[in-house]
């Protein structure tokens, strides 16, 4: 039996790393290709291409690598159609993917899209076009599959890995003392794992984190920053260099649950580090920042849908963290809404208890469930 299977990013491989593990513990001799990073890699699938590919975001800013992206689903494309995998699995990265299973499924190949595009939360026409390309859709979030039931999409609910992959019970000073940090309050500062992200809000989380240490109730509290690549981490240097806080923040490479367990409270980028926080126990601010002309576009044709930008309050159905996007993310917005959750323990407590529920809701072994789901519709169980 053999599997295609394409991720994008950092997340991707680590969701498809599982998947092939999961798989391979049911029928070693499965064979999987694809366009895969160092995880799945080592998981044993034979790279075509490598994740970091896929590695574009927003609505205009990838324009300029459409044809480079093209060339690669046209080579995808002819590789599988004269020689068909059992079933071809893509990993998150949407517009490269639904366009790549549309072609395959329209050969008779069997596709399944491994975590859901926010159709649910904006870009909602674009259920016409996921029914056309995908046998099956896993899905990481509950609403999600309640969300293609009422469009007549073949769905599964599998879970999210973060909520099995982060320990249920963080020990804060474990993580402390492992960073060579005290007793002091801490903030966990990320603000990104792409470059665009960083340069849009790096500065205005510098220049928050000064406004903290100002304020005399704050004024000693301890940054730390865990760095997703050397790229990003010089960006922050300098961002952090020009607010005077270099000195104050400990940056890491890589890391972020060592830094979140560690923190009082995080202030971060809205995405995948929002979930982790809450995983982790850590209240969290939030704030998000995308190019004013992608931001043009969304408002225009109102193409967002959803209440909320973080996770966690998606799930929640509630705003457990404060939110601030695009020119609401100001520096004094930011320490404000820090600030208080810092000299109130008794809040983050509360926002505390309410992640353990989202934890329950989400931790249901996805890598077997999403495992299985595949098998069964190849046959293979």
């Amino acid at each position: 039996m053999r599997i295609g299977i394409v991720a994008g990013e950092a997340s991707g491989d680590l969701l498809g790393a599982g998947l092939i593990n999961a798989v391979r513990e049911r029928n070693p001799a499965v064979e999987f290709e694809g366009v895969a990073g160092p995880m799945m890699q080592a998981a044993g699938c034979k790279v075509i291409e490598n994740a970091d590919a896929l590695a574009v975001m927003g609505l205009i800013e990838p324009i300029r690598e459409i044809p480079r992206l093209l060339r690669l689903r046209r080579m995808l494309v002819s590789r599988w159609q004269s020689d068909p995998p059992d079933v071809v699995i893509g990993i998150d990265a949407p517009d490269f993917n639904l366009g790549l299973e549309l072609k395959l499924r329209r050969s008779g190949i069997r596709t399944v899209q491994y975590v859901s595009p926010t159709v649910w939360a904006w870009r909602q026409g674009r259920i016409k076009k996921i029914r056309k390309a995908v046998d099956l859709v896993l899905c990481l979030l509950p609403f999600e599959k309640q969300f293609y039931d009422e469009h007549d999409v073949a769905a599964v609910f599998v879970g999210h890995p973060v909520a099995e992959r982060l320990t249920a019970n963080p020990d804060m000073q474990a993580a402390r003392r492992r960073l060579g940090l005290g007793s002091e309050l801490v903030v966990a500062v990320l603000p990104g794992s792409r470059q665009g992200e960083v340069q849009r809000l790096g500065q205005a989380f510098a220049r928050a984190c000064a406004l903290i240490v100002a304020d005399k109730e704050t004024e000693n509290v301890s940054f730390v920053a865990p760095m997703a690549n050397a790229g990003l981490r010089s960006i922050f240097q300098e961002q952090l260099q020009a607010a005077g806080m270099l000195e104050r923040f400990l940056l890491l490479d890589g890391d972020s649950e060592t830094a979140i367990t560690a923190a009082d409270v995080a202030l971060l980028a809205s995405g995948t580090a929002s979930l982790e926080a809450a995983m982790l126990g850590t209240p969290a601010v939030v704030a998000y920042k995308v190019a004013r002309l992608t931001r043009f576009v969304l408002k225009v044709f109102r193409l967002l849908k959803a209440p909320y930008i973080a996770m966690p309050n998606l799930l929640a159905g509630k705003l457990l963290l404060p939110e601030f996007v695009q020119e609401k993310a100001t520096p004094e917005a930011l320490k404000a809404a820090v600030s208080e959750l810092l000299l109130d323990p008794v809040l983050r407590d509360s926002i505390a208890e309410e992640f353990s529920r989202l934890r329950c809701m989400l931790a249901h072994s996805a890598d077997e469930r999403a495992a299985s789901a595949i098998l069964d519709l190849i046959g293979q169980r």
